[in-house]
């Protein structure tokens, strides 16, 4: 089968940084189902790992998370799927990844595709809607208000992969006030299209243009970017005993600047579960048909911002390069081999 891989951490504009292959088509056993690729997206994790994961000595590293595509056969614990099945899902950190024509998942982390949405369109939503989902509503518990607070989410960086599901996740599932983050006139239109009540401008004070809605201190902040630079804005703008949950990997993140306002921090890691084997991993699989219905009944749309062609090392080159930008409205895909 064909795949994409590296051998060595490098820069994506160097020559190898990622390489065509061959690889064998790999057997499911257990929960494990085989599903045959037939789309893609790119996220932050995939460049991350692509520049400081070292594969051993003469082996490589598989890259790729986000997928759609059909079931094509099955382990003999599996009961969630069956052949010809249409699936999506995120994989996860510690197995190979999914740029390849056929990849081995637990079917307790794979969803029913949306019967609405193509496979490109079904690829761009699987990591994202599960680390926002997660993040809202089993790390911050947004449906369990914080006493006094205004009933109010800040997103940081709503027009980004998770920021625009968490947007339209919170708009259509709950009765919170969303108030959103972008800079830009096409992200702020982005944003606001998705959902969002309020959109206020991060490279400004959040504090003031917050207090200036008018709504009191928001019991809940939701950060997908650059989370250490907001923290103090945060600190100012939550309310007490709020809710800070963020994504992102700080090299430092002083929690005692919550102290005062005992405001907790939740830290969210979509691959946990699966990672970890935990006794509700199949939760992940009962949150992805929940997203599925959510577009099939047309209250959530994909995040799908740009189709960057056939999967191959070219293309995907150019989509890890355009992720590291951090200026990507919606969610990079690639289709097919």
């Amino acid at each position: 089968m064909r795949a994409v891989v590296y051998e060595i951490p490098q820069p994506i504009s160097a020559e190898t940084s990622l390489i065509d292959v061959d690889l064998p088509k790999p057997v499911p056993s257990g929960h494990d189902i085989l599903v045959e690729v037939k789309a893609i997206s790119v996220n932050p994790v995939d460049t991350k790992v692509r520049a400081s994961r070292k594969p051993e000595p003469g082996q490589y590293v598989q890259l790729g998370y986000d997928a759609a595509g059909i079931v094509r056969e099955v382990g003999s614990d599996v009961s969630l799927f069956k052949p010809g099945d249409e699936v999506y899902y995120a994989g996860v950190i510690n197995r190979p990844g999914t740029n390849a024509e056929f990849h081995l998942v637990d079917e307790r982390i794979v969803g029913h595709k949306p019967k609405s949405l193509g496979f490109p369109e079904a690829a761009a939503l699987p990591l994202t809607a599960i680390t926002a989902y997660e993040a809202l509503f089993d790390r911050l518990g947004i449906t369990d208000p914080v006493p006094g607070a205004a009933n109010a989410v800040v997103i940081i960086g709503g027009a980004g992969g998770v920021g625009s599901i968490a947007v339209q996740l919170v708009h259509h599932l709950t009765g919170l006030t969303v108030i959103a983050t972008a800079s830009r006139p096409e992200t702020v239109d982005w944003v606001k299209s998705l959902g969002a009540d309020h959109v206020v401008d991060h490279s400004k004070s959040l504090p003031e243009q917050v207090a200036a809605l008018g709504f009191g201190a928001p019991g809940f902040v939701f950060s997908t970017t650059h989370s250490s630079e907001y923290l103090q804005a945060i600190s100012d703008l939550i309310a007490p005993q709020g809710r800070f949950g963020l994504i992102d990997d700080p090299k430092v993140l002083d929690a005692n600047i919550f102290k005062r306002k005992a405001v907790s921090v939740h830290w969210e890691l979509m691959f946990t579960r699966p990672l970890y084997g935990t006794p509700d991993m199949i939760e992940q699989h009962k949150l992805l048909n929940v997203v599925a219905d959510l577009v099939d009944a047309g209250k959530v749309k994909t995040t799908l911002g740009e189709n960057f062609g056939t999967i191959n090392a070219a293309n995907l080159k150019r989509a890890h390069a355009q992720v590291e930008t951090n200026k990507t409205k919606g969610k990079v895909v690639l289709e097919g081999f």
